[in-house]
This record gives C-alpha cells, structure tokens and sequence, in this order.
C-alpha cells in the first residue's frame, strides 16, 4: 500500500497560532518568512496529496504589507490560512467548487469569513480542494475528488480516504501546508475530514460565523468552520 507522505523536517510544524504569533513578538520569525516557510512546503509536499487546488499569487505580498505596517493587525497577524474553494475572495484566485464549469470566476468582493480574515491580520494562503460541489451534485463522488483539483490524499495513509468535501482543507492542516484552514460543512463536513486527518475541526452553529460568498451546499444547514 503507499506510504505516508513525507512531512518531516519542518520547523514550524506542528506549531499553532499562539507559538507562532509568540515567535514574532520576540522578533524570531515574521510574516513573509511563515509564508513563504508554508508555499515552499506547498510546492514540496502537495503534488502528492492535492490539497491545494490554488496559491494565492499575492500571498507574498499581503505578507510584506503585514510586515511594513509596524504593529500587529489583528489576532491572526501573519498567520498563512488556507479556504475551501466554496469561499469567495476579491483577489486574482478562483472561486469554482472544484468545478470546470465555474473555471475563471473571480467574485467581486470577498466572503464574510475572508473579510474577516483579512482584518484579523491573515494571509490568505491559497484554495484548498474538496469533494466538487461539495458532493452535492452526486450520490456516488468520491470523497475529496474535483475536477479542478483531482484526488486529495489523505496525508497518514495515501490509499485512505480524506473524507468528505473539506478534505483539501484537513489534510493541508495535517500535512502542515498551512498554520489553519477553513472549511465548511452542511453535513459532516468539517468533523468527517478532521476525524480522518487527525486535526481539529469546529463546526459554528449555522450562520454564526456568517456564510455570505459562500457558494451553499443546503439552504439551512451550512456552516463556516
């Protein structure tokens, strides 16, 4: 069976928000530097578990930016997190469910949750891949499979599944792609990949978090997590 993916050696890993944002107060690490840390563990570790179907080309960028203004933003300052492909961003990333037939759009303004990301202070890191309409469209899908983005793996066991359509997002978090990701989930969405992947998943009560620009898998049910 195929082995366990490579994901040793990294020195950030493993670390969460509050070790990183600790290394920064003490002037140890900055935000370009986490960033470009996660897009080289991108480039490096993803061909083999497609959790990223899409870099954010200005990633860099929005670090630097972050790094020049001279005081912490928010409570996410610096901190590169990842979005489900259902999370509308105003910026030069798609936003396609995993769909070819959404292939190029770019919405106009972003999501309520990449909003509220930008002004916490994150680096909004890439897309992550999911099950296509998040499985919506097909009683039969395979679990963390699109067309944009192929077949995510799940990063402990390769020939596992990475369960249900925040897949990309839970196996970029367990494979240390990212510091934190986002997901959503009308029904085991979140929890389904997170048990799976071996990471901490949160599912909000509906709405709680705001679900506007988010392409929705269920009129009630949707949550942002």
């Amino acid at each position: 069976a195929p082995a366990r993916a490579d994901t040793a050696g990294g020195e950030f890993d493993e670390l969460g928000i509050t070790e990183l944002r600790g290394l920064m107060a003490e002037g140890r690490l900055d935000a370009e530097r986490l960033t470009r840390y996660y897009l080289e563990r991108i480039e490096r570790i993803d061909p083999l578990l497609h959790a990223v179907i899409e870099v954010n080309p200005d990633a860099l960028g929005e670090a630097r930016r972050l790094d020049a203004g001279g005081r912490p933003r928010g409570p996410l300052h610096g901190m590169p997190v990842v979005l489900k492909d259902l999370v509308e961003t105003a910026d030069r990333m798609h936003t396609t469910a995993g769909s070819l037939a959404l292939e190029g759009l770019r919405p106009a303004r972003d999501a309520t949750v990449a909003a509220r990301l930008r002004a916490a202070g994150a680096v909004i890191l890439g897309k992550a891949n999911l099950s296509e309409w998040a499985g919506g469209r097909s009683l039969t899908h395979h679990a963390g499979w699109s067309a944009r983005g192929g077949q995510t793996r799940n990063p402990y066991k390769l020939d596992r599944s990475p369960n249900e359509s925040s897949s990309g997002t839970g196996v970029a978090v367990a494979a240390n792609l990212c510091v934190a990701g986002i997901g959503t989930e009308t029904n085991g969405s979140i929890i389904d990949p997170s048990a799976a992947n071996c990471v901490v998943g949160v599912t909000p009560t509906g709405g709680l978090g705001g679900r506007g620009g988010g392409i929705p898998g269920g009129p009630r049910q949707d949550s942002v997590g």
